[in-house]
């Protein structure tokens, strides 16, 4: 005997339960004469086969080929002699939904006239409603099975994604522009989702964005970049870390210079730098030199002023003296002399 449903009716759909089916699984047989009761904000439709045989809107409807004329074709005659159907029963909420969330799983790579290349998150909240029931049902509910409001925000999300990194890429130009646009950026999203939301049924009533944020290294290289444009000089500010790394070295002979240094060589570039790194090699050097000399003294093939002067016993004043005069062959490495050993010597027997 079959299971006749007599009245349909969903009186206790929850407010995050966009679409609730009657029967939850399978099909439902309905007879000719049953009544379909639809609350305000509800809209049912009826499916059969894959295929809509008509949609309620609230109020109270009795079955007949009158308002279903398809039926016609599928009616089957039951053992009791009434006129029975197989199909299933979708009721739609029609409320909005307000209070929706989006946001970016993974930060957004875009290009930035200023910083080069940025990545940034967003965040922000959405209003829809379903707008055309039978589409929705169709392409949403039938096709993916989601039926809360949680299931459909999961599937909008990258929908949403989509269209923020491609409104992003054709509106921003730099991260500081951001805080200004966001407006516009959101009238540019409701437009294009809009037509995105309509293809599935619903209404995009609303569209904001809360946050556009930069990951933490996009953060960072904004501070160094405020950092340097606060120091103006960088060829002062150059000369200023390699003279503190220099103090740093004579106070820690171990190898700290080599690290504060290190900064310094890589930032830097050209003749200028050059002395730099010369003037750090020669404070790594001397340290080294220095914890050497206590266990096996020795000569460097190569010296700096204050060695040569060391070397001959005179002052540094003297053998500038004498490599100005042309007597002393020298090397002159951005603003350090470099002596051979070699040189020395042969000005010695000179």
């Amino acid at each position: 005997m079959a299971r006749i449903i007599d009245v349909i009716e969903v009186p206790d759909q929850r407010a995050d339960e966009i679409v609730r089916r009657v029967p939850q699984s399978g099909s439902g047989d309905f007879r000719l004469g049953s009544q379909v009761i639809v609350r305000e904000s509800q809209e049912a439709v009826f499916y059969r086969d894959g295929r809509s045989l008509d949609t309620f809107e609230p109020g109270r409807h009795t079955i007949t080929t009158a308002n279903v004329p398809i039926l016609t074709s599928l009616l089957k005659l039951a053992t009791s002699g009434q006129d029975i159907f197989t199909a299933e029963v979708y009721y739609v909420n029609q409320r909005e939904y307000t209070d929706l969330k989006w946001g970016t799983p993974q930060p957004i790579s875009l290009r930035d006239g200023e910083l080069g290349m940025v990545r940034l998150r967003g965040m922000g909240q959405y209003t829809m409603q379903v707008a055309d029931s039978k589409r929705f049902v169709d392409q949403i509910v039938g096709t993916q099975g989601l039926y809360l409001t949680s299931q459909i925000e999961d599937y909008l999300r990258g929908m949403v994604i989509s269209r923020l990194t491609d409104v992003l890429g054709s509106n921003m130009t730099s991260l500081f522009d951001l805080p200004a646009l966001f407006d516009e950026i959101a009238g540019g999203m409701r437009a294009k989702l809009q037509e995105d939301f309509a293809a599935i049924g619903l209404a995009l009533k609303q569209f904001m964005i809360i946050s556009l944020s930069p990951t933490e290294e996009t953060s960072k290289a904004i501070d160094e970049r405020a950092a340097m444009g606060a120091i103006g000089n960088m060829d002062a500010y150059m000369k200023f870390k390699a003279a503190r790394a220099m103090g740093d070295a004579a106070q820690n002979p171990g190898g700290g210079a080599g690290d504060g240094l290190g900064l310094g060589a890589g930032i830097g570039m050209g003749a200028g730098m050059a002395g730099m790194i010369s003037q750090a090699m020669q404070g790594s050097m001397a340290s080294a030199s220095g914890a050497q000399a206590a266990a096996a003294p020795s000569v460097p093939d190569v010296m700096t002023l204050d060695e040569a002067a060391a070397y001959l016993k005179v002052s540094a004043a003297d053998i500038q003296s004498i490599i100005d005069s042309g007597e002393l062959p020298a090397r002159k490495i951005g603003s350090q002399y470099r002596i051979s050993k070699g040189a020395i010597d042969a000005f010695l027997g000179g």
